[in-house]
């Protein structure tokens, strides 16, 4: 789905609220913006959703609200954000940019509609029924960050490539981390390279992670597309120069802040972002 079949999406959910829910928004209609992340690094990201509204004719505290709940990372926090939101009968949840928010929305309500954001085939993660006929109360983008892995790794190895041993920085608490690591295993396996995997899931665990891949000679590392970990830019990049380990990144935020490589969709033009 593009922006512009996005925004057309939204315009037209706004269109089908019931009289008796608009009565209830207030005057004006609200979006519920449930984000797993924290505002300040997904600024942008935030400001690029702002602009897709101003698009589609809504601009906030003029004709549309928005309510937003940020998770900051700890994806346990999601389910009682969503709760929140689908009790303040906002007319529509968008929930990213992972599948974690995601199905925090889906589970919160079967009756609020929601336009995600997520990494991985949706019909695979049980979101919807299929591509073309979603089915249910929710549809949205898929930025296919996970099909990305073996190019990404390829990629690495051509920058470096005397590099034996490859690291993934990957949150257990990601949804998609199992998959990752299959993934992630297999591609280093055709390439013929050893791969160690490092997990984290908060700031702490990431600065021990990064200790072990340095006291184990890590090569080079892959950091696994995560919200927490794409708030945590500046943190990941800092470590991964102390010891000098060459890193690719899913978003270019993070070479913005000195990283060495990015490869992935642009995020800011995904509409939910």
């Amino acid at each position: 789905m593009n922006r512009r079949e996005f925004i057309t999406l939204l315009g037209g959910t706004a269109a089908a609220w019931p009289l008796a829910a608009r009565a209830q928004q207030q005057a004006m209609p609200v979006v519920g913006f449930l984000h797993a992340g924290s505002p300040t690094p997904m600024a942008p990201y935030l400001a690029a959703f702002l602009r897709a509204l101003a698009e589609a004719g809504y601009v906030e505290n003029k004709n549309v609200a928005i309510e937003y709940r940020y998770a900051e990372g700890q994806y346990d926090r999601l389910p009682l954000l969503a709760a929140d939101l689908v009790r303040r009968q906002v007319a529509v949840i968008v929930a990213g940019p992972n599948e974690n928010a995601a199905r925090a929305a889906i589970a919160a309500s079967s009756g609020t509609p929601i336009v995600f954001n997520v990494t991985d085939d949706p019909v695979k993660l049980g979101l919807v029924a299929s591509l073309s006929r979603p089915g249910g109360n929710a549809t949205g983008v898929n930025s296919f960050m996970s099909e990305l892995v073996a190019k990404r790794l390829g990629l690495l190895r051509e920058l470096l490539p005397a590099a034996a041993r490859v690291g993934a920085l990957v949150n257990p608490n990601a949804a998609t981390a199992e998959d990752f690591v299959k993934d992630f295993g297999a591609a280093a396996s055709a390439l013929g390279v050893q791969f160690e995997i490092a997990h984290a899931r908060d700031s702490g665990e990431i600065e021990v992670a990064f200790a072990t891949l340095a006291r184990n000679k890590t090569d080079a590392l892959m950091v696994a597309p995560d919200t927490f970990f794409a708030s945590r830019n500046v943190q990941i990049v800092t470590l991964a120069t102390r010891p000098a380990i060459p890193a690719i990144y899913t978003v270019r935020a993070y070479v913005e802040h000195g990283g060495l490589v990015s490869y992935g969709p642009s995020v800011p033009d995904s509409p939910t972002r």
